[in-house]
């Protein structure tokens, strides 16, 4: 795993961003990803779990369906997936099996990551394809959109308790 500070990769991330900011808006958990192949956005998608309530529908799972979908094969095996966020064990599983060529991704996730938080599906040789994978682009900020995020679900939880407590009494 390498650590890239590169100009086209926090390009590029800046984009998955953009795409996790669409997510946060309808009140989804604000990952987004970024399909790049020779240097041109094939693919982009943010989570839509709650929308579909379809535990397969992360960011990543979508933005690959819409790039094989374009460049009309199931292999990206000269593309780039840039993520906010350490991609799950489906998204991994999907990655590799997608044949992409390398991984950009934001902030760790140290309870669900298999790009070298839990462990690393993504190199791992045991497989018949490996991703080069680098981390923490914009990590920061993908980092602080989440906690954000999570920070304002727990405000208004409290909120919601403290009001159901108050029409109690």
């Amino acid at each position: 795993m390498t650590l890239d500070t590169g100009l086209d990769d926090r390009h590029f991330m800046s984009l998955a961003l953009e795409e996790a900011k669409k997510a946060a808006e309808i009140n989804e958990v604000p990952i987004g990803a970024v399909i790049v192949l020779d240097n041109e956005v094939v693919a982009s998608a943010h989570n839509l779990r709650e929308t579909t309530q379809n535990a397969t529908t992360h960011a990543e799972i979508l933005a690959i369906q819409e790039a094989c979908n374009r460049i009309g094969s199931w292999r990206l095996e000269n593309a780039v997936l840039y993520v906010t966020l350490e991609p799950c064990p489906m998204c991994s599983g999907a990655i590799i099996l997608s044949r992409i060529k390398r991984v950009v991704f934001g902030a760790y996730d140290p309870k669900a990551g298999c790009a070298g938080s839990l462990m690393n599906l993504l190199e791992d040789e045991r497989f018949n394809h490996q991703c080069e994978v680098t981390s923490d682009v914009l990590g920061k900020e993908c980092g602080e959109m989440l906690s954000t995020f999570f920070r304002e679900i727990r405000h208004k939880k409290k909120q919601e308790k403290l009001s159901g407590n108050a029409a109690n009494n």
